[in-house]
């Protein structure tokens, strides 16, 4: 008598969302090669693209990992030119990070990265969106039931 597995791997969203995302970072690895960056660093940059001078513990909370995670990439980033850190003159925990003139460049450059996931995917920008969308309120959906 054989033994059947609940589900085949290839039936498991879990490990469908895994492999996309391996495929994703082989994707984006020469390009943020090219740039001298890691992924964790590009977030840090996307994060602060979004909300420049915000604290590292904010910028951790907005990638959902700890503030001690995020502190490597940013010095990294600080050695890099890319950002500078600052301690709060109202509260000397607090270290808000800025990109530079030099930050801001690479993010520019850095669109490159979603426009070649959009073209490897076959989709519109509209079918795009919409599978984006469609992840986004699923990973809602399972943090609002945590």
């Amino acid at each position: 008598m054989t033994e059947h597995v609940a589900y085949p791997l290839d039936d498991q969203l879990c490990f469908s969302l895994y492999a996309a995302n391996i495929a994703i970072n082989r994707t984006y690895k020469p390009m943020l090669d090219a740039m001298g960056i890691t992924y964790p660093q590009y977030l840090v940059l996307s994060t602060l693209a979004e909300n420049d001078g915000i604290t590292i513990g904010a910028i951790a909370d907005r990638l959902s990992l700890e503030s001690s995670t995020i502190t490597p990439p940013v010095k990294r980033l600080e050695q890099a030119g890319l950002v500078e850190r600052r301690r709060s003159k109202e509260d000397e925990r607090q270290v808000h990070v800025r990109l530079t003139d030099a930050g801001r460049v690479l993010i520019e450059r850095s669109k490159c990265l979603g426009d070649t996931l959009m073209q490897r995917s076959g989709m519109t920008p509209q079918e795009f969106q919409a599978f984006n969308r469609q992840v986004q309120s699923f990973l809602d959906a399972l943090e609002r039931s945590a």
